[in-house]
């Protein structure tokens, strides 16, 4: 018994809960939608923060390699991106990121760019980002819903459009930088399992807006990201969020955010490596609908579904458990998009 119990602290004690959190910024203003900005005085106590509290922050790729290789990385490690390319990110943001000397990611589409579209930097503006250290990745052409059909569209001219767009993104971005490092941000973090397809056959790595850290658990087209603006910018909460920890999800029934068959109360079953987690601290939330306690079917796998049907558009299911060992809170989250009724997609 007593090796046993030996065998298991060693066990619990060596538990591999390497993360990383990756921040998504959108604008850095006081005169921009508040749902998708922090000000510049927000922006600056957060990234102080960071560096007061001796955070790690480290380069995307930096945090892709150490996942791909299963490598261990410091705790408290964070990364920093943006998405879009506002002027702000140039105007206000850049001067405190390399104050701080803070590697970040800059995801750009090409279209508003090009059109010089109000708010927007310039090729030269981010080049000139791109030469002092900023990683330029790929945001889409135009900023599309890359899971949409269009009107009267095959499927199999989708996926050629979609592949097209995005190998069209990557060698404009290498034209203006001279950077490629096959990186997506889908825009408005929604994707499906044929878009996941079209990364893994170009060797593509896919962020969305779904919370939580990321780690050895995270699927590689679908990595995790923490939203930082409006409500969601409020440094108190935000400090759960930079130290929490990859969620040990070692298998889930659905992966695939679409929603297309009129079942619009998914029943998300998922199995965790338990070593690190008490099961009866395991806490969920349905986006728009509340906390909902887990169903555990076995001693490690439990299902969570929503109460009521999710809303068209986009919808997360989140879970949280605390560690038994270490500071910080376990996070997971699903997204899930769906259409109307009818089959159209609402209006945005």
């Amino acid at each position: 018994m007593l090796k046993q119990s030996l065998l298991g602290l060693i066990c619990l004690f060596s538990f591999n809960a390497s993360a990383v959190v990756i921040l998504q910024y959108h604008h850095v203003s006081e005169t921009t939608p508040a749902s998708t900005s922090v000000t510049p005085a927000q922006f600056e106590e957060q990234m102080q923060y960071l560096a007061d509290n001796e955070f790690t922050i480290i380069s995307l790729q930096e945090a892709v390699d150490a996942i791909k290789e299963d490598n261990p990385m410091a705790d408290k490690t964070i990364v920093i991106t943006f998405d879009d390319g506002y002027d702000s990110i140039a105007a206000a943001a850049a001067p405190i990121l390399a104050k701080h000397n803070f590697s970040y990611t800059l995801f750009v589409s090409v279209e508003p760019i090009e059109k010089g579209y109000a708010g927007m930097m310039s090729w030269d503006d981010i080049n000139q980002l791109a030469q002092n250290g900023a990683t330029i990745a790929n945001h889409s052409w135009a900023h599309e819903h890359l899971n949409r059909k269009l009107d009267g569209e095959s499927r199999q001219q989708w996926l050629t459009r979609i592949e097209k767009n995005l190998l069209d993104t990557e060698a404009e971005i290498k034209k203006h930088t001279g950077q490629s490092v096959r990186m997506l941000a889908y825009p408005y973090g929604e994707y499906n399992a044929d878009v996941e397809d079209i990364l893994k056959q170009h060797d593509f790595i896919g962020l969305g807006q779904q919370s939580g850290a990321a780690g050895k658990y995270s699927i590689l087209t679908a990595l995790p990201r923490f939203p930082v603006a409006g409500a969601y910018a409020d440094l108190d909460s935000l400090k759960v969020k930079f130290t929490s920890l990859n969620m040990p999800v070692v298998k889930q029934n659905i992966t695939d955010p679409l929603l297309t068959s009129g079942d619009w109360r998914p029943e998300l079953k998922v199995e965790l490596d338990i070593t690190d987690i008490y099961p009866h601290q395991v806490m969920c939330f349905v986006q728009g609908q509340g906390a909902k306690k887990p169903t555990w079917l076995t001693e490690t796998e439990f299902s969570i579904q929503a109460p009521a049907n999710l809303p068209a558009g986009r919808s997360r299911y989140n879970c949280t458990a605390p560690s038994k060992t270490q500071k910080g809170y376990y996070w997971f989250s699903q997204a899930w998009v769906r259409p109307n009724n009818d089959g159209s997609w609402p209006k945005e």
